[in-house]
């Protein structure tokens, strides 16, 4: 394998892929501009798949490396920053850059040591609002009014030529040392469902449509505080102290 690949990079995270050559195609996308880690999140294509091998034009050895999810959560859970694409940017309280910003963040944080992903969503859909609602940021790409789609391969494409064109103009690696770890998505989910549960236990909510509408906010505030390992564990404990009191 090159010395390209496997060097600090972002995951490309592909959430319910539907056809396999579009994976395959993402794949080639990558290869050219020296990405190679791949998830793919519950496929509805199928995995393994002939089609995508045959689209991926010697990029066997992306598809090869390739890590199967059932899920967007179990997908990214040991990362720390997640950044979605998007076509349009929806009303939601997530920052909103372009590739080359995106990019440029991204290199910031694989210097520093961080765990990042990419998320891409289906073909005909894109990401829905529960994906969106995970990442940090939004990540779109400008487009003529008239034609706005792109095709997945195109989409993963120009973020991976931006990141590769940024390669001169990123941070030296920094080697993990003593700072505080961040926590991972997984982490920061156990968290907020730890709350959750305690918040049902009282009946903070009132009603089912009142959890549907906060739920997502309570989630998306505690993911926009960068919370290290720490942290997290501070207010698991004190969540678990505070239910004890009141059952107690």
């Amino acid at each position: 394998m090159s010395e390209a690949l496997s060097s600090p990079q972002p995951v490309v995270v592909l959430v319910r892929p539907q056809l396999g050559e579009n994976v395959g195609t993402v794949a080639r996308a990558m290869r050219n501009f020296g990405l190679d880690r791949l998830r793919l999140a519950a496929p509805e294509c199928g995995w393994p798949n002939a089609k995508a091998v045959v689209a991926a034009s010697g990029a066997h050895d992306v598809l090869g490396r390739a890590e199967l999810f059932p899920s967007t959560g179990a997908a990214i859970a040991d990362l720390e920053h997640v950044f979605a694409t998007t076509a349009r940017a929806r009303e939601m309280r997530i920052p909103v850059l372009t590739a080359e910003a995106a990019a440029a963040e991204i290199g910031r944080l694989v210097a520093a040591g961080r765990a990042v992903g990419l998320l891409f969503g289906p073909e005909r859909t894109g990401l829905e609002n529960e994906d969106l609602l995970l990442a940090d940021a939004l990540v779109t790409i400008p487009t003529a009014p008239d034609f706005a789609s792109l095709n997945l391969a195109q989409a993963v494409l120009i973020l991976a030529y931006e990141w590769f064109r940024g390669r001169d103009r990123r941070p030296p690696r920094i080697e993990p040392g003593a700072a505080e770890p961040p926590a991972t998505r997984a982490e920061v989910q156990g968290l907020v469902d730890h709350l959750l549960a305690e918040l049902d236990a009282v009946d903070f909510f009132k009603s089912p449509d009142r959890r549907a509408s906060l739920a997502p906010v309570i989630a998306t505030m505690l993911a926009r505080r960068e919370l290290s390992k720490s942290e997290v564990h501070l207010l698991r404990g004190i969540v678990k102290e505070l239910a004890r009191g009141r059952r107690g």
